[in-house]
């Protein structure tokens, strides 16, 4: 029996599911993720990655119980036999989650699911509003597009022998041009935000497109809630996904989703906020285009499919191309989005 097999025994018997199947699930970039069942139920048992603080429980626990109490389905943590949040063991601190059944997607095939999409974010977003609550875990300059792009520079002077530093570099300088000419934000206050809701981290009905909740609550913080919404919309709007060099922009679901999030928590938006939503959105396409790029010549952070891709350099550049030609696109509808935006919130 390998390491990782003996751990998962270990586990499994500080929650008392020891002798239980345990079968790997193929989500997330982070964490190692499993799901254990028995005729009883299911659980979904996470490695909690060495990046994360074993404390970042504590936030998730506080988080899901407030959006509990809110009548929000959420995933919740389950506790040990002796009563703690997670369990350590030589190899490790794991997690375990009650199985939420429902349905994960890449990218949004039509309108309907976006609208559910910005349905679900905003009941998120609301329920928190009254949360009084300091979180443990922080997460520092996670939207600090300076530091980004400081980071692509470095990778670029340190990465000159990488084999394909040539096929890169037209690629940074144009993301750096960017950078240099981005629109400014607004000033807002932070709110409580999901920190990364992406398409993937919504859970949706396995029969039909109605949204259920969010997953993966390792990105949890305070942030201002413009780039919360850029992050959602530079991924719901792009109906290639992440793995395609050939991105786009669609007004149709961007549409969609400033309707959904609308019609849930519109009356709580801030004027600068609504109107930030835009920029912050081509913000954070050059942004994630400006991560994968460094991460081309560093190959070190992001996971890769080594199924599609002959490296993890090739597969975040394909990732970067993808998030700056889907900034090109939102760029040649901008105006028509801020029609949309001002049609949706203006009040």
């Amino acid at each position: 029996m390998n390491a990782e097999a003996n751990d998962l025994v270990a586990v499994l018997t500080h929650y008392g599911l020891e002798n239980l199947p345990v079968t790997p699930l193929n989500v997330g970039l982070i964490n190692r993720t499993f799901l254990v069942a028995d005729g009883g139920g299911r659980y979904v048992l996470q490695k909690i990655n060495p990046m994360f603080a074993p404390c970042i429980v504590e936030d998730i626990d506080a988080v899901t119980r407030h959006l509990e109490s809110k009548g929000l389905l959420t995933p919740r943590l389950i506790r040990t036999v002796d009563g703690n949040l997670y369990a350590q063991t030589d190899e490790g601190c794991w997690r375990v989650y009650n199985f939420i059944r429902g349905k994960t997607r890449e990218k949004i095939e039509s309108p309907a699911v976006a609208g559910e999409a910005g349905m679900v974010l905003a009941r998120f977003h609301k329920a928190l509003l009254d949360l009084d609550y300091e979180f443990k875990h922080v997460r520092h300059g996670v939207h600090d597009t300076t530091r980004h792009m400081t980071g692509l520079r470095a990778a670029l002077e340190t990465g000159t022998t990488h084999p394909r530093y040539r096929q890169i570099l037209p690629l940074a300088g144009a993301i750096l041009d960017r950078h240099a000419n981005l629109p400014e934000l607004m000033k807002t206050p932070p709110r409580k935000v999901h920190g990364d809701p992406k398409i993937s981290n919504i859970l949706f009905d396995e029969k039909d497109h109605r949204g259920l909740c969010l997953v993966d609550f390792d990105t949890l913080s305070n942030m201002a809630l413009p780039l919360e919404l850029g992050d959602a919309f530079r991924s719901w709007c792009n109906p290639g996904g992440e793995d395609l060099e050939q991105t786009g922009f669609s007004l149709e679901l961007f549409r969609a989703g400033l309707q959904g999030y609308a019609k849930e928590g519109g009356d709580f938006l801030l004027d600068g906020e609504w109107q930030s939503i835009l920029p912050a959105t081509y913000t954070i396409y050059i942004e994630l285009a400006a991560r994968f790029c460094a991460d081309a010549l560093n190959e070190s952070f992001f996971g890769w499919n080594s199924e599609k891709f002959k490296s993890r350099s090739e597969h975040n550049e394909i990732r970067a191309r993808g998030q700056y030609n889907a900034a090109m696109a939102l760029q040649s509808v901008y105006s028509d989005a801020e029609k949309l935006i001002g049609e949706v919130f203006g009040r």
